[in-house]
């Protein structure tokens, strides 16, 4: 059941994101942004501010876990952006990956394709910080055509081998990848970042991601020449956000106390990479 006010809401952000999918499709030499998000309320923020695509998950605070089917389909219901989902079926920076788990994975994955996912984002290591090649076919099969983004396992990998590692990604089917240069942040690996995307710009993505804020995107995008960036472009709700409901002191919690249940994607912080990302397009 949807009320008529969230039905012309729905209705308003469809016309908008339609709008600007077809901008970003005109201006398609134009650095595009990626939003990183794990609530409809954080997508429709990346909408408003001008995103060019959102990776959904769930659980951010985690780094990211398998959206539900659900939170997928609404959102393809109600804007017209693609929307890439994390397969990632547990918390932890291993990224190595059980049989049950994988099984999991691609369960998951042909459950999110037949609901309108447009792509995926995945990532497999073995014990020894390789690529699992293995795997990684497997989630290749599965996606039918459906671009994958490798994610940030990669940065677990071996540094020496960067550009081997980045060769056998485009073999293995991938599209682009995602990585913050092996370090805790882009702009900490923007030297790693710059040579990979100096090699491989013209047939492959390499996009920065984690930690890149509307104070370092300037330097990241001239350091890098990314075409692509990654951000989760989060702040407290903005003003004009009601929350559902007041919270109140109580005894009973449910998960960490520590995260704000109203911290997500910003428009205005969205609005302002897309603005500070096009003016770089034009230089």
């Amino acid at each position: 059941y949807r009320s008529i006010e969230t039905a012309d809401c729905t209705f308003v952000y469809y016309c908008l994101s339609i709008g600007l999918s077809l901008i970003s499709e005109m201006t398609s030499h134009d650095i595009k942004l990626e939003v990183c998000v794990d609530s409809i309320r954080s997508a429709f923020a990346a909408v408003a501010g001008g995103a060019s695509r959102i990776e959904l998950c769930s659980a951010l605070s985690e780094g990211g876990l398998t959206p539900s089917v659900g939170t997928l389909k609404t959102l393809k219901e109600s804007i017209a952006l693609p929307v890439y989902c994390m397969l990632r079926p547990r918390r932890g920076t291993d990224f190595v990956y059980s049989d049950e788990e994988m099984c999991a994975v691609l369960t998951d994955m042909d459950l999110l394709r037949q609901n309108g996912a447009d792509g995926f984002v995945f990532g497999s290591l073995n014990p020894d910080r390789t690529i699992n090649v293995d795997q990684c076919r497997h989630v290749m099969l599965q996606s039918e055509g459906l671009p994958v983004t490798f994610h940030r396992a990669f940065d677990l990998t071996d540094q020496k081998r960067m550009q081997e590692n980045v060769q056998l990604l485009r073999e293995l089917g991938f599209k682009r990848l995602l990585s913050s240069g092996f370090r805790p942040s882009a702009a900490e690996g923007l030297d790693n970042l710059a040579q990979l995307i100096a090699k491989h710009h013209r047939d492959f993505i390499v996009m920065p991601g984690a930690g890149i804020k509307v104070s370092n995107l300037e330097e990241i995008l001239t350091v890098s020449r990314c075409m692509e960036f990654h951000a989760s472009a989060m702040d407290t709700a903005g003003e004009d956000y009601v929350a559902p409901t007041t919270q109140m002191e109580c005894d009973v919690t449910m998960g960490k106390q520590d995260i704000d249940p109203y911290y997500g994607t910003n428009a205005n912080v969205v609005r302002k990479m897309v603005t500070i990302a096009s003016a770089m397009s034009c230089r």
